[in-house]
């Protein structure tokens, strides 16, 4: 062993006796509210495919109907020659699904995340961020040449410190609903914040489209934000929306801009087109049908409403993620694979992903549930 893998073995080790060590689970099914692998069986409470739409049948059929016309690969970059018009009808989708301008599609929400703070917050900038906020908008902030800060969760009093404060061209950036705790930022208090110390708003709203507000249309609508109130949305296709990739919803100058100067768009290789077909797909039927998004709904209610029969604690949040606090790394690991063994998959969470000692079973639920499955995970737990 050399002297780089030596040392990469000591922090995997220290991991290790941390009981932090991740490990993967590789299926052996489709994603849905049951999945196998090579092992065992489970009920799945574990994904973000919180609507069920990850395998729906019509989405399915939808898409064996387009491959032999799209292919399988974008073979490019937007800007050479990876962006189809299959992207280009999505993104007007999207932007008339969301009320917006415009938007445009990324690979991922990671890179979409990315593309934003590291192209629109300049040098002299001033980024302030939720400490609480999805890994890759804090990796966005970092390899940005503005300088960064962040305020307690939520702290609405501790925000509006920093921003009385700084003189700087101030950009605010929090999830919307937040992915470990499932609570909801109150976007409202951040966008007046926002208008009273022209600061630019920036939000995450991966869990939260498809999902919150009347009609699934995210945070925005939640809060009856308009686009001059929340200036850069991103939003993902790989958990309400059942599919693969990410999009920027924000005015035509800005989508524009980031086309011309965000290096995590101009050179990635384009989401191929029959998976944006399918993300067009899955759209268009959570716009005409709110069936989807009215039976999660009622699925957490009946969820959250066993858990309080049985005095189970959950983190106060109405969105799909309900998160189970247990604090300690190996007794949660202990919970997680006692359930694993009753055929219950939920997720287990564990620094440095959460703060220390918040070690949470994170269990979440989708409108493909059914009543008895949710009954027998509160029976275990």
């Amino acid at each position: 062993m050399n002297k780089l893998e030596s040392k990469l073995n000591e922090e995997l080790l220290a991991r290790k006796e941390a009981n932090q060590l991740r490990h993967r689970l590789s299926l052996t099914s489709y994603q849905s509210n049951e999945i196998s692998t090579d092992e065992a069986n489970y009920n799945n409470f574990a994904s973000n495919d919180y609507l069920g739409l990850a395998n729906h049948p019509a989405t399915i059929n939808h898409l064996k109907q387009n491959i032999d016309q799209l292919g399988i690969g974008s073979g490019a970059s937007h800007l050479v020659c990876g962006h189809h018009q299959i992207h280009h009808e999505l993104e007007l989708s999207l932007a008339k699904f969301l009320g917006r301008e415009s938007a445009i599609t990324c690979s991922t929400g990671y890179m979409a995340n990315l593309a934003i703070l590291q192209t629109l917050a300049k040098k002299g900038d001033l980024i302030i961020a939720d400490k609480l906020n999805h890994a890759s908008l804090i990796d966005g902030a970092y390899s940005s040449q503005a300088y960064s800060t962040r305020y307690p969760h939520c702290d609405m009093d501790s925000l509006e410190s920093r921003l009385k404060k700084e003189t700087a061209n101030k950009w605010v950036v929090t999830d919307g609903v937040f992915s470990m705790d499932g609570d909801i930022a109150s976007l409202d208090k951040i966008a007046a914040l926002c208008d009273k110390y022209q600061a630019n708003l920036i939000v995450d709203d991966a869990h939260g489209i498809g999902v919150i507000g009347d009609e699934g249309r995210g945070c925005g609508e939640y809060f009856g934000l308009k686009q001059t109130q929340l200036p850069v949305l991103m939003g993902t296709f790989g958990k309400a929306l059942g599919g693969f990739g990410a999009f920027v919803s924000a005015s035509k100058t800005i989508t524009e801009y980031l086309v011309q100067f965000a290096r995590p768009y101009i050179y990635t290789t384009a989401l191929p087109a029959v998976i944006a077909s399918a993300n067009l797909f899955n759209l268009e039927l959570i716009s005409n049908n709110p069936t989807f998004r009215l039976k999660l709904l009622e699925n957490i209610d009946y969820f959250k409403s066993l858990c309080i029969k049985k005095n189970i604690s959950l983190l106060p949040s109405d969105t799909g993620i309900q998160p189970v606090m247990i604090r300690d790394s190996q007794e949660l690991m202990a919970i997680h694979q006692r359930l694993k063994e009753s055929g219950i998959l939920v997720g287990a969470i564990r620094p440095p992903t959460v703060p220390l000692n918040s070690d949470r079973l994170r269990i979440t639920i989708s409108a493909s549930h059914s009543k008895i499955q949710i009954k027998q995970l509160v029976d275990h737990l």
